[in-house]
């Protein structure tokens, strides 16, 4: 079974409705409302409000078998678009540039193919999940009440990537992308008068000796499991005048390792080196940690059922860059009971530009690509 042509225009159409009106992480109410209107009566039973504004479409064969869950992304990114395309974001300083909306539209593809043929035995949830540019959705997703009654044997998603051949894939079972969490360090003094500096106390030193030192705790290099790498992404101190001495400032860093383990001990480091400058200097010192995303790994059952369709589409597919560097919030749903999970990498094209970048827009070609790998996915474990 395959999309048909009108089914293809329709769905190029729905991806660049999206495009249009993006939102960003936990403010995806209008995007999750379009996405129910166009999932219309196709699927058995539709779930909203999951960990935020998820949707899950479940299609259920009627007979005992597994679950098999697709994932998909809601939300867009706080950047402005330079486009011409007639579907541009209408709105400023958003926009979908990282082709959660080419995503979505796969499994609007997929509720199409399924609604025409339920599977022969189990259940097959379409997940359409929030917030994952900042981590917090496939987790607040797998911890709602709501999903507990969908919880799955087997989960697989797709992200699309630039610089690999468009509608080639990567593929490897093992370590897929990296565990990552932001770090924000405070320090806290006291104004004085530019010209009294000696009457306050400043965050100025501390910071100059924290910019470096957390630097070291990661210095990057090959992924291996003793990978480890801390980008200094933020850095602020007091107001913008010449005549007062700072009271405040701020270091922002992304942590960053091969697998989750190894993480604790490079926050707890990165802490540390903070508490001894804050008290060398007599600040008052505040840490918090945000974006936090585990280390996701590719099931080597689940890798195989990816495989397998591929070779059963002539889809040409190798590990190519993966491990990656860059983190992905699916890796959550590893940690539900039993659940095995695996994501593909699509080709988005050599020359295409890359994710996040301002000219980025999804290769509406890769629609009907992903939902035929899914599709063929979804046959191979269910029927």
């Amino acid at each position: 079974m395959m999309l048909t042509n009108s089914d293809i225009a329709e769905l190029t159409a729905f991806r660049h409705d999206l495009h249009r009106f993006p939102e960003v992480s936990g403010a995806e109410a209008q995007t999750a409302f379009r996405v129910v209107a166009a999932l219309g009566g196709m699927a058995d039973q539709v779930v909203t409000g999951l960990g935020g504004h998820g949707v899950a479409a479940v299609f259920d064969s009627g007979k005992p078998g597994p679950t098999v869950l697709f994932r998909c992304e809601l939300d867009a990114l706080p950047i402005r678009e330079v486009s011409e395309n007639a579907h541009r974001s209408t709105i400023s300083g958003v926009a979908h540039l990282c082709g959660h909306d080419g995503h979505m539209t796969i499994l609007m593809g997929l509720a199409r193919l399924l609604s025409r043929q339920r599977p022969a035995r189990g259940r097959v949830v379409l997940m359409f999940q929030p917030a994952e540019e900042d981590g917090s959705g496939a987790a607040a997703v797998v911890a709602d009440a709501g999903f507990a009654g969908l919880r799955p044997d087997w989960a697989f998603s797709l992200h699309n990537m630039p610089g690999v051949r468009l509608g080639e894939c990567w593929l490897a079972e093992g370590p897929m992308a990296c565990a990552s969490v932001g770090l924000k360090i405070a320090l806290d003094g006291k104004t004085s008068h530019a010209a009294q500096p000696q009457h306050g106390v400043s965050p100025g030193l501390a910071l100059a000796e924290l910019i470096p030192a957390l630097g070291a705790l990661g210095t990057g290099g090959d992924l291996s499991p003793d990978f480890r790498l801390v980008t200094l992404t933020h850095a602020q101190m007091g107001e913008p005048a010449f005549g007062i001495s700072p009271a405040h400032g701020e270091l922002w860093a992304t942590l960053r390792t091969m697998t989750d383990p190894p993480m604790e001990a490079l926050k707890a480091q990165a802490v540390g080196l903070a508490q001894t400058a804050a008290a060398k200097y007599g600040l008052a010192l505040t840490t918090s940690l945000h974006d936090d995303f585990k280390a996701c790994a590719n099931d080597p059952q689940a890798t195989a059922h990816i495989a397998a369709a591929l070779d059963a589409l002539g889809i040409p597919y190798a590990p190519g860059g993966l491990p990656m560097r860059p983190s992905e919030d699916f890796g959550a749903f590893a940690g539900l009971p039993d659940c095995k999970i695996a994501m593909v990498m699509l080709g988005a094209g050599l020359d295409h530009p890359s994710l996040h970048n301002p000219d980025y827009d999804f290769p509406d070609d890769l629609i009907a690509i992903g939902a035929r790998i899914f599709h063929r996915v979804t046959r191979d474990l269910l029927g």
